[in-house]
């Protein structure tokens, strides 16, 4: 059998069985590791940094339940492309489908902790727009550490914009 990490801020009831002839044989391992951890996140801007305007340069989570989300797009529930051409119509789908992926992990918003934006051929104006829409998704007083990136192309020729997220929520 392997070895399995048990941290200190899992909530761990393990039973591990094992059958010899009619009889079970169960341990119960952790049982009193019942207090629900909270996640810990601290949002850091170190002042020998550059004041940063929309984002945290630095995030750190102590505990808790990550959370990955992968590049969301202009895609629908149907999985048609919304807002063809239109950057400021597909960031706000991407956020809505971000928050819908959020939902069903248990996160909001307010959990994320990493946000990575791909915009094709970005240029300085589009950032205007991006901040735009994300200031009704995201906490002016705790932006998540973020990372924008121009790129030649997306995984479609019609998407101009993708949006992943981390989050950190209670355990």
């Amino acid at each position: 059998m392997s070895k399995l990490p048990i941290t200190a801020s899992a909530i761990l009831i393990l039973f591990f069985s094992t059958r010899t002839g009619n009889s079970e044989k169960r341990v119960n391992v952790n049982q009193d590791e019942t207090k629900k951890k909270q996640a810990e996140k601290q949002f850091v801007n170190p002042k020998d940094l550059s004041p940063p305007g929309s984002y945290t340069h630095v995030v750190t989570v102590n505990r808790g339940k990550m959370i990955f989300v992968s590049g969301q797009v202009a895609l629908n529930k149907q999985g048609e492309i919304v807002g063809k051409g239109d950057l400021r119509v597909q960031a706000t789908q991407v956020f809505e489908n971000l928050k819908i992926a959020l939902t069903a992990a248990g996160a909001t918003f307010a959990d994320v902790v990493k946000m990575n934006t791909y915009v094709v051929n970005y240029k300085p104006a589009d950032v205007a727009i991006i901040r735009e829409v994300r200031s009704k998704y995201l906490s002016k007083e705790r932006p998540p550490a973020s990372t924008l990136v121009g790129v030649p192309a997306l995984a479609r020729e019609d998407f101009l914009i993708e949006v992943e997220v981390i989050a950190a929520v209670d355990q």
